[in-house]
């Protein structure tokens, strides 16, 4: 490989690094927006992504994708529909952190790639080799386990793995870059966002703008603003990392995000973690590690030009991430 290619691969290395460890802290980031409830905070961060990511497409002067895509109603009508399901990632995202289920986030964005797989047979028809079935049995047994643990279904993971994975479908059939993405989502979010946040004022819950006594000062009003900021600058580390190493370097950093959130949520958030939910989380990574296993064997055979003949592997998780980890574009969380 020559010099100047490792050289990339290395920036690229690090762009995918950096862009999924700031998807893995942001439940650090959260809680200090409290006490602006979830809605508030969800809505403010619609606003202000639209407002950062349009800059971002200003300081590149990248438009020319914004024309062809107004002229197709059905990939607009996809986006729509992406920008709905990010919300609801989004806004339980949100809710779980500041209200002391950080664990359960990150089993959400861990059992993803599982999610996926399961998506790719039944919307997409793909056929799954024997170790995949495999994963996919594993990780349902560890739902089991983890429902036994909670006493009930681990509601907030089921709905991050389910809402990041059906994101990450949609996002595969538009077929648009982070960047631009989450400006389409963004637009579609805004005008809801903002008439919420009016709302919000008038019903005297807002948070954004008060500096009277005893309310939230502008301190908690610029957090609100760097929400967006930080919801778009992963985004250009991961395109940046796309476009420098193979996915099957970027299909193995998505685990950081959920590592991380998994010891912030232990580590920092003191979250409790008995002997049976310690179970039900070594199964998930117990099916993630058979998974990763198999998708690395099957590039090996792909390049050596024998992979298993009639077989269409589903995919294993990846792409951009946990909002993070999972085929998408708006980040975990």
């Amino acid at each position: 490989m020559p010099q100047t290619t490792q050289q990339d691969s290395g920036r690229g290395l690090w762009y995918g690094t950096a862009a999924y460890g700031i998807w893995g802290i942001f439940p650090l980031f959260w809680p200090l927006l409290e006490p602006g409830a979830a809605d508030d905070i969800l809505a403010n961060r619609m606003v202000w992504s639209l407002v950062a990511v349009v800059l971002m497409l200003v300081a590149q002067r990248h438009w020319s994708w914004i024309r062809p895509l107004l002229r197709q109603p059905r990939r607009l009508a996809m986006l729509a529909g992406a920008a709905t399901v990010i919300s609801v990632n989004w806004g339980v995202y949100i809710w779980a952190v500041n209200n002391g289920h950080v664990v359960e986030t990150s089993l959400g964005y861990f059992i993803n790639p599982l999610v996926t797989i399961g998506f790719g047979v039944l919307v997409l028809k793909e056929r799954l080799r024997t170790v995949q079935w495999t994963a996919v049995g594993i990780g349902a047994a560890a739902v089991a386990v983890l429902t036994a643990a909670y006493g009930q279904l681990p509601w907030v993971a089921l709905t991050l793995a389910l809402s990041f994975a059906t994101y990450g479908l949609v996002k595969k059939q538009v077929g648009l870059s982070g960047l631009e993405s989450l400006a389409a989502e963004s637009a579609f979010m805004f005008p809801f966002a903002l008439g919420y946040l009016v709302y919000l004022e008038v019903s005297g819950r807002g948070t954004f703008g008060h500096t009277v006594a005893g309310s939230y000062g502008w301190g908690h009003s610029a957090l609100l603003v760097v929400s967006g900021v930080i919801t778009a600058i992963p985004l250009l580390f991961f395109g940046a990392a796309a476009v420098r190493v193979p996915l099957t370097v970027l299909g193995l950093l998505q685990y950081l995000a959920p590592v991380f959130q998994f010891l912030i949520g232990v580590a920092v958030f003191h979250e409790s973690m008995p002997p049976a939910r310690w179970a039900g989380f070594a199964l998930v990574w117990a099916a993630l590690a058979l998974l990763t296993w198999d998708a690395l064997r099957q590039v090996r055979a792909d390049r050596a030009g024998r992979g298993p003949a009639g077989a269409r592997p589903a995919a294993a998780g990846g792409g951009e991430g946990p909002g993070g980890p999972g085929g998408g574009g708006g980040g975990s969380g």
